[in-house]
C-alpha cells in the first residue's frame, strides 16, 4: 500500500478554531480531538475483537497520561497500562480501579509495588527474578493474595525502527530472555514462589510501519507457551504482544490499517497454538496508535531570520514559541512531523524554512520544511501527531512551563485537562537555606 492509497485522517485545526484556541489558552498548546481520540479506540477494539473472540485492549498511558485521556481510554473499554507509581495514581485519579490497571516496568521499587498491590492491581508485568522475590515477600508482609503475574519475554526481536524505542531484541534491558533459558527459569521461580503466573507478555518496539517484527514476536511468545505447556503442565490464561503499530507522522509514513495489522498478529499466534490446547486471552497494548493522530500542537511563529548556510547558501529559520521542552522527540529520535499553517490566509507558494525553539541550545524541531512564503510574525502552525509522547515527555528546561492540554469535544466546545504550568507549582521544589 502506497501513501497516496492511506486517508489521511489526522487530527487538524480549522483556522478558526486555531485562532479562538491560542486567544483563550495561549501558545504553544497541546489539543486532542475527544472524537477522534475515541474513534481510533473502537476502531482498533472491533479490528482485534473481529480477528480473535478474546481480543483485549489495554490503552499505554506512557503516551499520553493525561488524566482525561485515561477517564476516555477506559470509557471505551480499554484497560490502562501503567509504567510507574505515578502513572497509576494519575490512572486512580481519573477514576480508573486498579483493578482495571497493569504495572509495568523493569526496576520497580518495593514502595511502587506495595503502593499497587494494596490498591488491587489487576497485573503485574514482571521483569526480573528479584522482582519475582520482592513480590513474593510483599505478599507475606502485607497478607495480600497475590495478584496476576504476566513474565515480560525478550523474544530476540530486531524490529526495523529507531534503536531507542526498539526493545524486542535479545541485547535489551527488558523482561527475561527466551533464548538463553532465563524465560523458562521465570516460570518455574514464579510457580515455586506461589505467584498466580497469568502468562507473557513482549513489546518489540514502537513507531512500526513494517508489521514482521510484531508478527514474529507473537509467534514466538506463543511457541514459549506451549514448550512450557509440554514440560511444566502450565497453561498459559493470556498472551500480550504489547504495542508499536506505527501512525502518519508524514506522508511517507504507512501504516498497517487496524483491520490487516490484527489479523496479522492474530494469525501467527492462533497458528502457533494450534493443537496445544491453549486458548488464551490475547491482549495488545497501544498507546501512539490510538492517540497520536488524535493530538497536535499550536505555536505562534516568533522571529524569521535568514543566516548563511553551508549546505543550502542560506536557510531560514522561523522562531516558535516552544521547542525542545515540549517535544524532546526531533533531538531524541530525529523525529519529523508534518508541520502547517492554519493562519487563514489564502494559499501561497512555498519555501523552506526551518522551524527552531526558543531554547538555549540548537533545538532543531523541523529542519528543511515547506511552509507558505508569506509567513510571518503571529502566524500560527500546527504541528500533527504530537497526541504522543509530547506532553508525557515535556520538561521545564530554561524553566519554561508545560503547555496546556485542551480537549475539543464532540460539540465543538472546549475543555481544559491540564493548565499551563503555573509559576508557583514551578518553582515550588524549590529550598533556599536560611543561612544563605
Amino acid at each position: 500500500m502506497t501513501s497516496s492509497q492511506v486517508k489521511d485522517a489526522r487530527f487538524r485545526l480549522t483556522p478558526t478554531q486555531a485562532k479562538e484556541l491560542s486567544q483563550e489558552f495561549g501558545t504553544p498548546l497541546y489539543v486532542i480531538d475527544e472524537a477522534h481520540f475515541r474513534a481510533r479506540i473502537r476502531s482498533y477494539k472491533q479490528a482485534f475483537e473481529k480477528a480473535y473472540k478474546n481480543g483485549y485492549i489495554t490503552f499505554a498511558s506512557k503516551a499520553n497520561s493525561t488524566a482525561a485521556l485515561m477517564k476516555i481510554a477506559n470509557q471505551e473499554g480499554c484497560a490502562i497500562d501503567v509504567a510507574s507509581e505515578g502513572e497509576l495514581r494519575g490512572a486512580l485519579l481519573a477514576g480508573v480501579p486498579a483493578s482495571s490497571c497493569h504495572l509495568h516496568g523493569n526496576n520497580k521499587q518495593k514502595e511502587e509495588l506495595v503502593f499497587a498491590i494494596e490498591q488491587g492491581i489487576d497485573h503485574i508485568v514482571a521483569d526480573n527474578f528479584d522482582e519475582l522475590n520482592l513480590i513474593s515477600q510483599i505478599l507475606k508482609e502485607t497478607g495480600k493474595p497475590s495478584p496476576k503475574i504476566v513474565l515480560r519475554l525478550a523474544p530476540g526481536v530486531d524490529p526495523v525502527t529507531h534503536a531507542k524505542i526498539s526493545t524486542g531484541q535479545a541485547d535489551t534491558k527488558f523482561g527475561f530472555n527466551i533464548a538463553d533459558g532465563s524465560a523458562e527459569k521465570a516460570v518455574t521461580q514464579t510457580l515455586a514462589l506461589g505467584l498466580d503466573l497469568y502468562g507473557f507478555h513482549c513489546h518489540v518496539g514502537s513507531q512500526l510501519l513494517d508489521p514482521e517484527a510484531q508478527r514474529s514476536g507473537g509467534q514466538l511468545i506463543a511457541d514459549f507457551a506451549v514448550e512450557i505447556k509440554k514440560a511444566h503442565g502450565f497453561e498459559a490464561r493470556y498472551l500480550n504482544v504489547g504495542g508499536g503499530l506505527g501512525i502518519m507522522y508524514t506522508e511517507n509514513d504507512v501504516p498497517m490499517s487496524h483491520e490487516d495489522y490484527c489479523q496479522l498478529i492474530v494469525n501467527s499466534i492462533l497458528e502457533a497454538l494450534e493443537g496445544s490446547g491453549i486458548d488464551p486471552i490475547l491482549a495488545q497494548e497501544p498507546g501512539r496508535s490510538l492517540i497520536g493522530e488524535s493530538g497536535l500542537t499550536l505555536y505562534t511563529v516568533g522571529v524569521i531570520k535568514t543566516v548563511p548556510a553551508k549546505d543550502t547558501t542560506t536557510r531560514t529559520y522561523v522562531a516558535v514559541d516552544g521547542g525542545l521542552s515540549d517535544n524532546p522527540r526531533p533531538v531524541m529520535y530525529g523525529s519529523k512531523y508534518t508541520v502547517e499553517r492554519v493562519s487563514g490566509k489564502p494559499a501561497s507558494p512555498t519555501s523552506t524554512y526551518t522551524v527552531s525553539g526558543k531554547h538555549c541550545e540548537t533545538d532543531k524541531l523541523f529542519p528543511d520544511i515547506e511552509l507558505p512564503s508569506d509567513l510571518e510574525v503571529g502566524d500560527l502552525l500546527q504541528v500533527l501527531c504530537t497526541g504522543a509522547y509530547n506532553s508525557s515527555m515535556a520538561s521545564n528546561y530554561n524553566r519554561y512551563q508545560r503547555p496546556a492540554t485542551v480537549l475539543v469535544r464532540p460539540d465543538g466546545s472546549y475543555s481544559l485537562v491540564q493548565q499551563r504550568e503555573p509559576w508557583e507549582v514551578l518553582f515550588a521544589r524549590e529550598i533556599i537555606p536560611q543561612d544563605l
